[in-house]
Order: C-alpha cells, then sequence, then structure tokens
C-alpha cells in the first residue's frame, strides 16, 4: 500500500457555471454555511471510523470554488480531519481559487485555517479568451491574485487553457512567456477538451467555434513541452508541469495509485480495507448528499470492491500519466511484453527494470498506448 494518504473534500457551489465545465458544481445564492461544516465533520468521522491509523499526508480542496467557502467553514474540515486522523508534518493542503479580487482578499484567512498552497483557475492571460471561457476575472486580475498567493503562500499554482479555437503555435508560446513570468515552481496546462452535458458542447454541435484539429493540437503540445522544458518545470505528468520538488503530492497520491478519501457531494474515492482496495462515490445532488448524511452519517453509494483485472487498469492508466512512469512488478503476466518492445520500438515508451516509462512522444499519444496494451 502506498504510504499516501489523501482527504478531498468537494465544494459543489460556483458563482457561475463556465461552458466547458463538466464538474459537479451548482449556482446557488444563499448557502447555509453551518450546515455543510456539520455533515463535512460526520462524512469525515465516518470515514475515519472505517479507516484508522491511517496518516493524511494531503488534503485537496476542489469544486466547485472552494475560494467561495468561509474560511471558518475550512478551518472546521481541516480541524476536524486532525482530530479524527494522524496529519503529516509536511502535509500538503491545498485550496483551489478563482481569480477574482473579492476571493483573492481572503487569502490569509485561508492561510490562517491552516492552507498552505493554492490552484488559481486563471485559464488564461488574455481578456478576449477569458471571455470565450465564461471567465469573471480579467487578465490584469489573475495578476494580481496570482501576486497576493506568491506573497501568502508557501506553495502556489495556477491552470491554463490552451488548444483554444483559431489559437496559434506561436501566439500560445508567447502567452506562456507570459505566464511564467508569474509562476513559481508549477503550472497545469490543459487543452480544451469539449465535454458532453457543457454549454460548450452544444455551441460546438451547432459550429459556433472550432478547435484545432489533431495536427494542430500535437504542435500546441510540442511546443508547450519545449517552453516548459526550457524554463525548468518540465512535464511530471500529462498536463502538469513543475521544478523538482514543487510537483503536486495530492495528485502524486492519485497517480500512485495511494489511498484518498472523497468527502462531499459527487466525491470519489479509493480506499483500502482489510486489504482491498474498494471505489467509494457520493452522491452528486448537493440536497441528496446532505439528507442522507443526516440519515446515516455519510453520503456514499454503496462501495464497490476493486477486482484484480481493474485494480490493474487503473493503476497502469494512472500510473503511466507519470513521466517516472509505473512499476509492473507483480503484473508482468498479464502484459505482452511483445507490445510493449513495440512500443520501445516506436519511441513511446521505455522498460528500465521493473519501470514502464511513457516518451515525451508517449505521453502526447497514452491513450492508444492504454489501449494497445490492455
Amino acid at each position: 500500500m502506498s504510504e499516501l494518504f489523501g482527504v478531498y473534500i468537494h465544494w459543489p457551489f460556483c458563482a457561475s457555471k463556465c461552458p466547458y465545465c463538466d464538474f459537479n458544481s451548482h449556482v446557488a445564492s444563499n448557502i447555509d454555511h453551518h450546515a455543510w461544516r456539520d455533515a463535512y465533520r460526520r462524512e469525515i468521522e465516518y470515514y475515519a471510523s472505517l479507516l484508522k491509523g491511517r496518516v493524511v499526508t494531503s488534503v485537496f480542496f476542489g469544486g466547485g470554488t472552494p475560494s467561495l467557502m468561509q474560511p471558518e467553514t475550512t478551518a472546521h474540515v481541516l480541524d476536524t480531519i486532525a482530530e479524527n486522523w494522524s496529519v503529516a508534518r509536511d502535509a500538503e493542503i491545498t485550496l483551489e481559487a478563482n481569480p477574482t479580487s473579492v476571493e483573492a482578499g481572503k487569502f490569509r484567512d485561508f492561510k490562517s485555517a491552516g492552507v498552505n498552497r493554492v490552484s488559481l483557475g486563471v485559464q488564461s492571460m488574455r481578456d478576449d479568451e477569458l471571455k470565450f471561457l465564461g471567465r469573471q476575472h480579467t487578465a490584469a486580475e489573475a495578476i494580481k491574485a496570482i501576486t497576493i498567493a506568491r506573497d501568502t503562500f508557501e506553495r502556489y499554482s495556477f491552470d491554463l487553457i490552451y488548444a483554444r479555437p483559431e489559437q496559434s503555435v506561436t501566439d500560445w508560446r508567447a502567452e506562456l512567456q507570459d505566464a511564467l513570468r508569474y509562476a513559481d515552481g508549477h503550472l497545469s496546462l490543459y487543452q480544451l477538451t469539449i465535454e458532453p452535458g457543457t454549454a460548450f458542447h452544444t455551441m460546438y454541435q451547432r459550429k459556433d467555434f472550432e478547435v484545432p484539429d489533431e495536427d494542430d493540437g500535437g504542435a500546441l503540445y510540442e511546443a508547450t513541452q519545449e517552453v516548459m522544458e526550457e524554463a525548468g518545470l518540465p512535464a511530471y505528468e500529462v498536463s502538469n508541469h513543475a521544478a523538482a520538488g514543487q510537483e503536486s503530492l495530492h495528485n502524486m497520491t492519485y497517480w500512485r495509485y495511494g489511498d484518498y478519501v472523497g468527502i462531499g457531494p459527487g466525491a470519489h474515492g479509493r480506499i483500502t480495507m482489510n486489504g482491498q482496495k474498494q471505489a467509494t462515490r457520493a452522491h452528486k445532488a448537493p440536497d441528496v448528499w446532505m439528507g442522507r448524511v443526516k440519515e446515516n452519517g455519510h453520503g456514499s453509494h454503496d462501495f464497490e470492491v476493486i477486482t484484480d483485472d481493474q485494480l490493474f487498469e487503473e493503476a497502469m492508466m494512472m500510473g503511466l500519466r507519470l513521466r517516472d512512469g509505473v512499476s509492473i512488478t507483480g503484473y508482468e503476466e498479464r502484459f505482452d511484453m511483445g507490445r510493449i518492445h513495440a512500443l520501445e520500438g516506436e519511441g513511446l515508451v521505455t522498460l528500465n527494470g521493473q519501470t514502464l516509462q511513457p516518451t515525451v512522444k508517449g505521453l502526447q499519444r497514452l491513450n492508444g498506448i492504454l489501449n494497445y496494451l490492455l
């Protein structure tokens, strides 16, 4: 079992719904923060009763927009975690935030609550692109929020979305250079994907806009790797770039297939009980989740035992997202070694002892590699 043990807290509320977002987020005008604190406390206590003796190495407040949470709620959640589990002295405590001026002003309060890392949803350094992406902040507000984060927290990161309509490699290189002026150790860079059920999906089907095709998307990806390598922030995962030692510990828990508890509506988890990996999944609707917590002390569906075949597939799918790759020890008989050698011949993976690693070229073609291997 990995020593990493994370706790994910889902805050489901946003000020508005972004057109590209398919996360479990909801716009609400009235939020009973006291009720949410109590519900989080009860669900944390429920999972702690099942997973005694674990040491929490990371906590991640995701959403939704967790920076809309009252800092007192954040403190209450962190206190509850510390009352029910041991927390590592160097635990990473991350809060996702939107770079609006009002929320940025709360950063010091969040630090006092126990947050030591913030992840900002900047998405673009260009005002026209922010409007297209449905963001409520300007580039200037984003820079201000990044500056406050840098001055407040030990560590910070921000996200950008690329492969936007009509985006050229030259434009993207220039935007990346602008972003690197404010980055410090970590950047998350995601290609725009059109997800079913989103406003962008409807607009895309109406042909309101086009996104770069596979060749153009590949050129943007390759330019990303080149710029970030030169800046000393190489990709350690498909979409995440960091200086050495600045990787997101919580996300590494996912990719290393460690255990993590999912708290809040729609949150997923992977936990080991009695030597068996199990999948947890909470009810998505906030009111349903709240009702179940009041009734049962938790808002989860029935746990699902992960079979040996599923365990292998999930471990490989997560581990091969990492530049460092994944150990195949114990899984050798499940692989067609001829296929691994074929991928090596194409320059897509390397097999160093028992570690299977994707190359930079392989990370760009990860879905194809996984389909071929699994």
